[in-house]
């Protein structure tokens, strides 16, 4: 499998909601699949979601619903590690916009 390279990740969070909802996620990430050939994708829309315990994050990736109500995945990973490896960045992004925050917050109570 080719190694996937993640060059930016962006977070827009959100006022949490009761199912869990804390905000949408986007990625953009190149793969150079030959000499000749190199994909840059972008991917948006990725809802951030918190596990109902609070211990963990989960994403979930965009879905159309058809005019006969069936529900297709607009597109997602294809396997475990790839799906990890977006989590981990948009998890890591979640981080440094909190520890931001934080030293904001403390800094306007000095």
């Amino acid at each position: 499998m080719e190694k996937i390279t993640i060059t930016e990740t962006t977070f827009l969070p959100l006022k949490p909601n009761d199912k869990g909802l804390i905000g949408i996620a986007s990625v953009v990430f190149n793969n150079s699949l030959s000499l000749s050939l190199s994909l840059s994708l972008s991917l948006n829309s990725i809802a951030v979601y918190t596990r109902p315990d609070g211990s963990d994050y989960r994403l979930l990736f965009p879905t159309k619903t058809l005019p006969n109500g069936k529900e297709i995945n607009i597109y997602y990973p294809i396997d475990k590690q790839t799906y990890e490896t977006i989590k981990k960045v948009v998890v890591r992004r979640i981080e440094e916009l909190a520890e931001k925050m934080e030293k904001e917050f403390e800094q306007k109570e000095v």
